[in-house]
C-alpha cells in the first residue's frame, strides 16, 4: 500500500491496467508438457516455467503427471517466492529422458565431489564434436539434481559454464526459455544477451530476455529488461517498472541518465562513457548523437566486437603508420576476430621499404620492430614465387604473430597462400607446417559400404538403426557364426566381438557352441567405471566416457576403448547412445 500512495493516478490506472492484461494472459496460458520433445531436437517456447515437486515414490513421471502439475500451478498466486521456487526445482533441461534411454534418476546415485571433478577434467580439454553430443545430451536430460555433496547451485553453475564454453547460442535460447530460468542462470542469461549486444542486435538481444516472464531479481538483467521496454515502446511500462525499482532502493545515475533522454525528459545528452558492461557502453552511443571512442589495450572484447559491428572502429584509410599503438590494437582486435585480417593486411601494405630490406628480408626483419618486421615479411611473400621460399616467409610471418600472441589475426590470409601451393610442391621439411594449418575444402561425405565376409562390416549391423527384428537377427547371427567356426581361417576381431556382446545385451539368443569363438577380458573395463556402474552412477559413468574421448572422433578410438565403452552402456542399458556409437565406428566407410 506504501507504494501505492506514492504512485499517482496516472501510475495507479497503469498498474489496474497491467494486472488486468497479466490476468488475461495468465488465464489463456495453456499447460506446458517438458516431456514433449522430438528426439535431437527441442522446442522452442516461451510459455511456462517447468516446476516439478521431487516424486518419492514413483520410478517415473508421466505425462498426465506433467499436465496436472502444471493445471494446478495456475492456481497458485502471481506473486511467487523466487527462492522459495528455485528450491523446489528438482528437474531443469529440455530432453526427454527416455528418447536417449536415460531414466531421471541419473544423477541420484552420484557423490557430489566426484562430480566436480570429472567435470573439472573436462573442462580442460577441447572436446571433439562426438564428445560435446555426449556432454549436451547429459547435462540437458531432465533429471533429478544430485544430491550429495553438491548443491543445486554448484550443479547449476556447472550446466552454464558448459553451455557458454559450447557456444552454442541456440541451445543456450531454448534452455534458457523453455524453462524460464533466466534469474536462476543470471551468468548463462547476461552471456547469451550481451553476445548479441556486442554485435549491435540490439532487437534479437531484447526478444530472447522479452521471453522471459518471470521476475528478475538480478540487477543487470533487470536494468537490460527494463531498455528493451523502452526500445519496444513501451515507455508508460518501462517507467512504472523504473519507479518501482527505486522504490525498492534501485539507485544507478549513469543508467537513469541515460534513460531520461531515451524517455524525452530531456535533450541534453550526457557524455560519459562507461566500460562497465555493454549494456552501458551501448547507453552512451544510442544517448549521444555526437557519440566516439577510442578502444584502448585493455578494452573488453564485446565492446571491441560493438564497435566493429557498429562501424565505430578506426578508418584504416585515416591510421598513419607511424601510429604504432593504435596498429598494435588493430592487431589484438584482428586476433580476437573483431577487426577483418583484409583490413590490417592493406595497412601493412603501406609501409615502405627500400629494395635492399625486400630482398634481404629474411634477415632485415630482425633488427626492425615487431609491426614492421610483419610488414615486411607480408610483402616479401607477395613478391616471392619460388616454393619453398614462400613456405619459409609464410611460417616466419606466422611465428611472428605467435609471439605477441596474435596468432589468429594471421589465420584466413594464410590459408589463402597454402591453399594456392600444390601440395605435390611442397618440399619436405614443410609438409607438417602445411598441413597443421591448411584448409581441407569440403569434408568427404562417406557412405557405407558392406562387407558381408566380415561380420561387423555385414549388414546384420542395421539391427542397430532398428531395421532387424529380433527373431531374424538371432538366425542371421547364429548362422554367420557357424559358417566362422567352419572357417579356420577367420579370427573374430574386437569389432566383431563388440557386435555380439551388444546384441547379445539386447536379449538376442546366441547358441552356447559359439562360446569357444572368444573370450573376454574382464580386466579391460577400467576399474573405476565398473564400480560407477555396479553404483548406478549413471550419469558419473557417462561423464567418465566423455572424458575418455575427448578430443578424439569415435572412428578414431582403438578397439580396446571401443570395447570397454560399449560395454558399459550395455550394462546400463543405454542403448540409443550405443546404437548410434556403433553405428559410427562398425561400419566400413567409403
Amino acid at each position: 500500500m506504501k507504494i501505492l500512495k506514492l504512485l499517482n493516478r496516472k501510475y495507479l490506472s497503469i498498474i489496474i491496467i497491467f494486472l488486468l492484461a497479466s490476468l488475461s494472459s495468465y488465464a489463456e496460458d495453456k499447460p506446458i508438457d517438458i516431456w514433449n520433445i522430438d528426439k535431437k531436437k527441442t522446442e522452442d517456447t516461451s510459455s511456462n516455467n517447468t516446476l516439478i515437486n521431487e516424486t518419492e515414490n514413483n520410478d517415473q513421471i508421466t505425462e498426465s503427471d506433467i499436465y496436472n502439475m502444471q493445471s494446478q500451478k495456475k492456481n497458485e498466486s502471481v506473486e511467487i517466492d523466487q527462492n522459495l521456487a528455485s528450491s523446489n526445482l528438482k528437474i531443469i533441461g529440455l530432453y526427454d529422458p527416455e528418447d536417449y534411454d536415460l531414466k531421471i534418476d541419473i544423477w541420484s546415485n552420484s557423490n557430489g565431489d566426484q562430480l566436480k571433478y570429472l567435470f573439472s577434467n573436462i573442462d580442460k580439454l577441447n572436446l571433439s564434436e562426438d564428445s560435446e553430443n555426449l556432454m549436451n545430451i547429459l547435462l540437458l536430460t531432465n533429471a533429478y539434481y544430485p544430491k550429495t555433496n553438491i548443491t543445486e547451485k554448484e550443479f547449476l553453475e556447472i550446466k552454464s559454464n558448459w553451455l557458454i564454453k559450447s557456444e552454442d547460442l541456440d541451445l543456450i535460447e531454448k534452455y534458457l526459455v523453455k524453462n524460464q530460468i533466466f534469474d536462476l542462470h543470471p551468468k548463462l542469461s547476461k552471456y547469451l544477451v550481451d553476445h548479441y549486444l556486442s554485435e549491435s542486435n540490439v532487437a534479437k538481444a531484447c526478444q530472447i530476455l522479452l521471453k522471459n516472464n518471470q521476475p528478475l531479481n538480478n540487477d543487470y538483467l533487470s536494468k537490460f529488461n527494463l531498455y528493451c521496454l523502452i526500445n519496444e515502446g513501451r515507455i508508460e511500462e518501462a517507467q512504472l517498472f523504473l519507479d518501482l525499482k527505486k522504490e525498492q532502493g534501485f539507485k544507478d545515475d549513469y543508467f537513469e541518465k541515460k534513460l531520461n533522454y531515451l524517455f524525452g525528459y530531456t535533450n541534453e545528452n550526457d557524455p560519459a562513457i562507461s566500460e562497465k558492461t555493454i549494456l552501458d557502453f551501448h547507453l552512451a552511443h544510442r544517448t549521444n548523437p555526437e557519440f566516439f571512442f577510442e578502444p584502448k589495450e585493455n578494452t573488453s572484447k564485446l565492446i571491441w566486437r560493438y564497435l566493429a559491428t557498429s562501424n565505430l572502429l578506426y578508418n584504416i584509410n585515416e591510421i598513419e603508420i607511424t601510429e604504432y599503438d593504435k596498429i598494435s590494437l588493430i592487431e589484438k582486435a584482428t586476433h580476437d576476430k573483431n577487426y577483418p585480417e583484409e583490413d590490417l593486411f592493406g595497412l601493412y601494405k603501406r609501409f615502405q621499404f627500400n629494395i635492399n630490406q625486400l630482398l634481404n628480408a629474411v634477415d632485415a626483419y630482425k633488427i626492425l620492430t615487431n609491426i614492421e618486421a610483419r610488414a615486411l615479411i607480408y610483402q616479401r611473400i607477395l613478391l616471392e614465387s619460388e616454393i619453398g621460399k614462400k613456405l619459409e616467409l609464410i611460417k616466419i610471418l606466422k611465428d611472428l604473430f605467435i609471439k605477441d600472441n596474435f596468432s589468429n589475426a594471421f589465420d584466413k590470409q594464410l590459408r589463402k597462400f597454402l591453399e594456392n601451393i600444390n601440395p605435390e610442391e611442397i618440399p619436405s621439411n614443410y609438409t607438417t607446417f602445411y598441413y597443421t594449418y591448411v584448409e581441407n575444402e569440403n569434408e568427404v561425405k562417406t557412405n557405407i559400404k558392406y562387407n558381408n565376409d566380415i561380420l561387423h562390416q555385414s549388414k546384420l549391423v542395421n539391427y542397430f538403426n532398428g531395421d532387424y527384428a529380433k527373431s531374424k537377427i538371432e538366425k542371421d547371427v547364429n548362422n554367420f557364426l557357424k559358417k566362422i567356426k567352419k572357417n579356420k581361417k577367420y579370427f573374430l576381431s574386437k569389432k566383431d566381438i563388440i557386435f555380439i556382446e551388444s546384441i547379445r545385451s539386447d536379449g538376442v539368443e546366441i547358441s552356447k557352441k559359439y562360446n569357444d569363438l572368444y573370450e573376454i577380458n574382464e580386466s579391460e573395463m577400467p576399474t573405476d567405471i565398473q564400480v560407477m556402474i555396479n553404483n548406478n552412477e549413471v550419469g558419473a559413468t557417462v561423464l567418465r566416457i566423455i572424458e575418455v574421448i575427448g578430443q578424439d572422433k569415435l572412428e578414431v578410438l582403438d578397439e580396446d576403448t571401443l570395447f570397454f565403452i560399449i560395454s558399459a552402456l550395455n550394462q546400463l542399458d543405454i542403448d540409443y547412445i550405443r546404437n548410434k556409437i556403433l553405428l559410427k565406428v562398425l561400419p566400413l566407410k567409403v
